[in-house]
Order: C-alpha cells, then sequence, then structure tokens
C-alpha cells in the first residue's frame, strides 16, 4: 500500500461499527476524499444515517455526515467490501464470567469474521475499539495465516459532546503489529488529524488508552473515598476538596454518585483481567461501583421511610450528554425500585433509559424527595419560577444533590431542604 496524500489518492477505507466513533471517524476520512464504504449490521441505525433521521447532541455532527453522503465519498450499508483499509470501531463491553469481569469481544471478533472474505494481500486492519493488552497481536496471528497483512490499534480518545473537535485536534497513539503497519495507519489519520501522531507497538497502544480511563476511574475514586469519609467524621468534602487543591501540587477530583459510560468505569476491568498485580485499580473500581449503593441508603436515611416517591434528575452518566451506558443513575434506580420504592425520572437528554422517562411535572409529582445525578446545565440554571413550580408539586420538600450544582439559596428560599453527598455537616 502506497502513502496517502491528503485527497485520499483512491484509497478505499471501509468503517465498520456506525456509532459515536464509527459514524464521525467514516465521515471525516470520505471528507478527505477517501472512498469510505460505513457499515453497521444494525439496518435501523443505517437508514437512520442514509435519511440523516439519527439523533445526536454532537455539534455539527450532522452537517458533517450530510456532506460525507452528498459528496458521493461515503455510502452506508449493512455488509462490508473489498477495501484497501478496514477500520473497526465495535463495542467491547464488560462481562462478569465466573466472579470474574472482563471484556467480551464477541463483536470485535464477529467484525473480524465478516472482513474475513474480502481480504487481500496488502490490507490494512485497524482496530479503534477499547481491548486487552495482547489482543491486536493475536488477531494479526490468525488473519496472517492466509494473507500478507497489516494491524495496527489506534485507539479513541474522544469527549462525548466535543467529539469532532477532539477527533481533529487530540493527539493519536499508534501501536502496529510491526513499524508498517504503524507507519500505514499513521498515513491514513494525518490526512485529518492536527494533533501530534505517535507511533508504537500494539500492546503499548493498547495498556496506553487503559491506562488513560484507569488514571480517572482511581482519581475519581480517591474523591469518592473522601466524600464517604466526610460524611462520617462530619465535615463538607467539598469545601475540604476546594482548600486541598490550593496545594500547588494537588488536583482532587469531584466525587459522585458513581461513575459510567463506555470507557471509564470499564477500561479498569480489562487491565485487572490482564495481571495480578493491579490490586490498587481493582479496588478503586470496586469502590466507584459502591457509591450508587452509597446513594440509595443516603436517599432512605433522608426521608426516614422504607417506600415513597423518588423523583431521579438526570440518568445519563455524564451532563449534557444523551449517553446513558453505565450510568450511576440505573444502579439507583434499579436498588430504589427493588426496594419497594416509586421512581420517577426526567432527564431531557436521555433518547432511552433502562427505566421509563417522565416528564419534570409527572417525576416531581408527589415526590418525597428529589435526587440530582447528573449535571446537566437545566438543573444548575432552574431559577426562582422553576423551583416554586417544582415546589407546588412535591409531597416533600427535599433534594439531594450529588454532583453538588444546583443553586442552594434559592431552593432554600422554596422551603427546601437541602443535602448534598459528601456533606457531613449536613447528613
Amino acid at each position: 500500500m502506497r502513502n496517502v496524500e491528503k485527497n485520499g489518492n483512491g484509497k478505499r477505507i471501509c468503517v465498520i461499527g456506525l456509532g459515536y466513533i464509527g459514524l464521525p471517524t467514516a465521515s471525516m476520512l470520505a471528507i478527505q476524499g477517501f472512498d469510505v464504504i460505513g457499515v453497521d449490521i444494525n439496518k435501523k441505525r443505517v437508514e437512520e444515517i442514509k435519511n440523516l433521521s439519527f439523533k445526536t447532541k454532537e455539534k455539527d455532527l450532522m452537517t458533517l455526515v450530510k456532506g460525507a453522503i452528498n459528496s458521493g465519498n461515503l455510502k452506508v450499508q449493512t455488509k462490508p467490501e473489498r477495501a484497501d483499509v478496514f477500520i473497526i470501531c465495535v463495542p467491547t463491553p464488560c462481562i462478569e464470567n465466573n466472579g470474574k469481569k472482563k471484556c467480551d469481544l464477541k463483536y470485535l471478533n464477529k467484525a473480524i469474521e465478516n472482513i474475513k472474505p474480502y481480504l487481500e494481500d496488502g490490507n490494512l486492519i485497524i482496530i479503534e475499539s477499547t481491548i486487552p493488552p495482547g489482543t491486536t497481536d493475536e488477531i494479526y496471528k490468525r488473519l496472517s495465516k492466509d494473507k500478507k497483512i497489516y494491524v495496527a490499534h489506534c485507539p479513541e480518545r474522544v469527549l462525548p459532546g466535543n467529539i469532532l473537535k477532539e477527533l481533529v485536534e487530540n493527539d493519536r497513539v499508534i501501536g502496529g503489529v510491526d513499524k508498517k503497519s504503524a507507519e500505514m495507519a499513521k498515513d491514513i489519520y494525518e490526512t485529518f488529524v492536527t494533533g501530534k501522531i505517535y507511533l508504537t507497538d500494539a500492546k503499548t497502544a493498547e495498556m496506553v488508552k487503559l491506562m488513560e480511563n484507569t488514571y480517572r476511574d482511581v482519581n475519581i475514586a480517591l474523591a469518592n473515598e473522601f466524600a464517604k469519609i466526610a460524611e462520617e467524621i462530619g465535615i463538607n468534602v467539598w469545601e475540604a476538596i476546594n482548600l486541598a487543591n490550593k496545594h500547588p501540587r494537588v488536583n482532587i477530583l469531584k466525587p459522585g454518585p458513581g461513575v459510567g459510560g463506555h470507557c471509564i468505569s470499564i477500561d479498569p476491568w480489562f487491565i485487572v483481567e490482564k495481571s495480578s498485580n493491579a490490586k490498587l485499580i481493582k479496588t478503586a473500581r470496586e469502590l466507584n461501583d459502591s457509591m450508587p449503593l452509597f446513594v440509595v441508603e443516603k436517599i432512605k436515611k433522608i426521608i426516614k421511610k422504607d417506600n415513597g416517591k423518588i423523583a431521579i434528575f438526570g440518568v445519563t452518566y455524564k451532563g449534557n450528554v444523551d449517553d446513558t451506558r453505565e450510568s450511576p443513575a440505573e444502579k439507583v434506580a434499579g436498588k430504589l425500585i427493588e426496594d419497594g420504592f416509586e421512581v420517577k425520572c426526567y432527564d431531557s437528554y436521555a433518547r432511552e433509559f433502562k427505566y421509563p422517562l417522565s416528564s419534570l411535572d409527572d417525576a416531581v409529582d408527589n415526590a418525597d424527595i428529589i435526587v440530582v445525578l447528573a449535571e446537566h446545565d437545566e438543573f444548575k440554571n432552574f431559577d426562582k419560577d422553576d423551583i416554586k413550580h417544582i415546589s407546588s408539586k412535591v409531597r416533600s420538600k427535599i433534594i439531594l444533590d450529588t454532583k453538588n450544582i444546583i443553586n442552594k439559596e434559592l431552593w432554600k428560599k422554596e422551603g427546601f431542604k437541602v443535602y448534598v453527598l459528601g456533606d457531613g455537616k449536613n447528613a
């Protein structure tokens, strides 16, 4: 395969998986002049992309996809075709087997099997999906028995809500099964990435991605443990963290109701799966997984009853996004329902959730407590009239803010008793 120029140089690229990474990547490559085939096994998803009827909160993504399709360089379908380059962007969820959590590679393996009939000598396979160390090498060994191919791992590094900007501007790490594989992958990415591109071996690239998210997870666990301790000893953890962070070499993160999303809450388990030395990582992951139950117990302590109605504000895993994957709200709601509470969830961002989504009025009607679980701007910006309206609907004027984002004084003026996760002064 020869080097790729800025106009795509006639190269055909097949992108497998048109989710939050695959679709913008395929569209970006099409805009650069590549002949791109976007593949997704979900027929509904394919039709929505073709018709530009898919829903997204990502700024400018609809415009990018429309431009890619109208250029004639991007076509989307349910089956792959022959190509020079195959980029795999399929989910790699975490599953539990015999009490141990590990990476589920079934979607990745299925993608490999689906492209196998179309592979030719000289083809390049790039895996963007997050995977345990050693996976890329194992795939190369399987496929290189029949063909002279090249394989690289280029993990995605984008933040939902800001994907297009970060897809272009963030530095990228590319690990090849050999030097040429890494260099060939770099030829593709440097057509649209303005950040620096660093080359390494495949196993190191796999570990780098896991380390990035594990770093965040461990530091969040520290903040969450501080929150638990603060409630136990009677201090406000938010005040303490703010003061501790005045030290020039301290940067404690914020506590919360748990860690969600497709990366931070999952990726550390892929290290634990591969190494018996990952003791701190495992402990941090378990601590963060314990936070939803900690919130449930705090709710019960506040309302002092074993049943009633709980209004949950925010079910996405983070603020101002529509993604509910691995959301702590799912565990909070599930446990409350299991324990006999009526739970109503309100979230203007979420498109789907495990439990029914309600209107704001329906959620707060006769509620015994409002629990804020996501830091949406909407909740930060409730004004006096908004709160007054909510006040007229609830049974009890109680609110628990697990993200420390609401305007406490406004809520208090309307007669609400305000509780904050990690505030032991007002526990």
